[in-house]
């Protein structure tokens, strides 16, 4: 059963591009598809790991790794999740201090720009909305879309720092919800 869980979050943490919030459809679907975790209970421990400090997938790798095996779970959860990333980081540096003025390789980067887009935004209306499609037109939605769209300008255009525009957004959820 620690294999499994170790090669599970190994594989995730050698295709997780984008960061934390990109890889949680596929943190999602391998746990719940395995019964790990269920769907429900997936979603509270992604928002457990959110509020902690650190990386919100290797915090829910960690969350997941515990749930299902205690300690030891956790342990090999992590490493499994940070593992592939600590050995591309290693290779990459050498390769990109050699290569970094290359054309080819500045394009490649272009290119996975929009895919990593339309991850995150994917992962935030999947979480914003949840399984629930009737949500997408309730009141509560457009209380969540309205302070999306008021934390985007409050940081874009009155460069508001992000953490006065958390709080902010806290108040309104309060008030709003």
């Amino acid at each position: 059963m620690l294999w499994d869980l170790f090669f599970v979050f190994l594989k995730i943490g050698a295709f997780s591009f984008g960061g934390g919030y990109a890889v949680m459809t596929l943190i999602e679907q391998e746990v719940t598809g395995r019964g790990w975790i269920q769907p429900e209970d997936f979603q509270e421990i992604v928002a457990l790991a959110g509020m902690a400090p650190g990386s919100i997938a290797t915090n829910t790798a960690t969350l997941i790794g515990y749930d299902h095996l205690g300690i030891t779970g956790a342990i090999i959860s992590t490493v499994g999740i940070i593992f592939p990333s600590l050995l591309i980081v290693i290779a990459c540096s050498a390769i990109f201090l050699r290569l970094q003025h290359n054309v080819w390789l500045r394009s490649s980067f272009y290119g996975l720009r929009p895919i990593v887009t339309g991850l995150i935004v994917y992962a935030a209306i999947h979480f914003g909305v949840g399984r629930d499609t009737a949500m997408v037109f309730s009141l509560s939605s457009f209380g969540m879309l309205l302070l999306c769209a008021g934390s985007l300008i409050a940081v874009m255009r009155y460069k508001i720092h992000p953490f006065a525009v958390i709080l902010m957004a806290a108040a309104g959820g309060i008030i709003l919800f």
